[in-house]
């Protein structure tokens, strides 16, 4: 006989399980995050693995192989920001004393059009650098632990990378007998299907990434502001976090335009990044990310919310994908298209389907919704 428990006791066993599972996953995330990142990595590169293979390359060549190329075109990125922050380490003399003009300037300013002194200002200031140092210690420490589980994360993907392209069809039948035989069909249709529109979610990103780069660097060279390669890069980056990310790219753009140029060049990064952000919003996301996994808003903001209180930086960057890639496992298994639906944009595309694997994930409303109005 099925037990039946009451509705408070549901929900009371509910929250005590999503509290068990955010603890689990805040204890261990050493652990899952490079898992986390491996995935994410052998979904990217399962296709020219599985080319090798089909080209009769034995699979452990073709896994270092893939390995190799994407190692080095990681390092050459790598090896440019570094000559870029080189180049931004040598000048920081000068740019620190052209900050501290502009910052005594500001506080002339802010005493002559206000009833506060300077003496008050510069009472203000030193409080606040007490105050800063003393924190100093405990901000050193986070940044230290932060520093070595960043390394042993890069140390432990690659090896979850090469484990996960080798046992991929080893952990594919286990999700077949997991289910049971039952649900072969069903099963074997939802990984495919999911991980080929992961696929296409996950590259798009990444030419959003070369675009926004390239547009950011030419912009900022048209404009003359210096280290342009390295804050071009630096804000496709952050463009990853929604809304967060963008604010702070922004800031980043204007205060390096202000310290190296006049300030008129403020306003001349604030159009330039307008118009980056319209050419993104509006024709780089729908037509190279895809309108189907974009999520809405509210749900991008607390997911970079929970994704930073949860993991740190680490969390706000995995956050949008994350929850992107359960919208559309959500979409692809029929009793959970609502939350699937809940996560993504109100107004549901007017366009077609690019392909086959897109049609099933509109979620038809019931009739009786269809009826609703407000």
């Amino acid at each position: 006989m099925q037990l039946k428990f009451p509705f408070l006791i549901r929900w009371s066993l509910l929250c005590v399980g999503l509290y068990v599972f955010v603890s689990m996953l805040s204890i261990a995330q050493d652990i899952i995050l490079p898992l986390i990142y491996a995935t994410i990595i052998a979904v990217l590169l399962s296709p020219l693995v599985r080319f090798l293979v089909r080209k009769k390359i034995h699979r452990i060549l073709s896994i270092s192989f893939v390995l190799l190329i994407s190692f080095l075109i990681i390092a050459g990125f790598v090896l440019l920001l570094i000559s870029q922050v080189d180049l931004l380490r040598e000048a920081w003399p000068r740019l620190s004393g052209r900050f501290a003009l502009l910052f005594k300037k500001t506080v002339i300013w802010v005493s002559d059009y206000t009833s506060i002194s300077r003496a008050d200002i510069g009472l203000w200031i030193n409080l606040k650098q007490d105050e800063f140092l003393a924190n100093s210690n405990s901000a050193i420490g986070d940044t230290l632990n932060s520093v070595s589980g960043l390394l042993a994360t890069a140390f432990l993907t690659p090896v979850y990378v090469f484990m996960l392209l080798y046992y991929q069809s080893h952990l594919v039948k286990f999700i077949h007998l997991l289910f049971g035989s039952s649900n072969d069909s069903k099963v074997g249709e939802i990984p495919i299907e999911t991980k080929e529109i992961v696929q296409s979610y996950l590259i798009g990103l990444f030419f959003e990434f070369i675009i926004l780069a390239v547009l950011n660097i030419g912009g900022l060279l048209i404009l003359g502001i210096p280290y342009a390669v390295l804050l071009g890069i630096l804000g496709a980056f952050l463009n990853v976090i929604p809304y967060v990310g963008g604010v702070v790219t922004l800031l980043l753009f204007m205060a390096v335009a202000l310290i190296t140029q006049s300030p008129i060049y403020v306003f001349y990064v604030l159009a330039l990044y307008s118009v980056i952000q319209f050419i993104d919003n509006n024709y780089i996301v729908p037509k190279i990310v895809g309108s189907k996994v974009k999520l809405n808003a509210l749900v991008s903001v607390i997911a970079v919310i929970a994704g930073a209180a949860l993991w740190g930086l680490s969390g706000m960057l995995l956050s949008i994908p994350l929850v992107a890639i359960l919208k559309l496992i959500l979409d692809r298994i029929s009793y959970l298209k609502p939350w699937g639906f809940l996560l993504g944009e109100t107004e549901m595309p007017a366009s077609k389907p690019r392909s086959k694997f897109l049609k099933s994930q509109s979620y038809q409303f019931p009739e009786k919704v269809k009826n609703l109005t407000v």
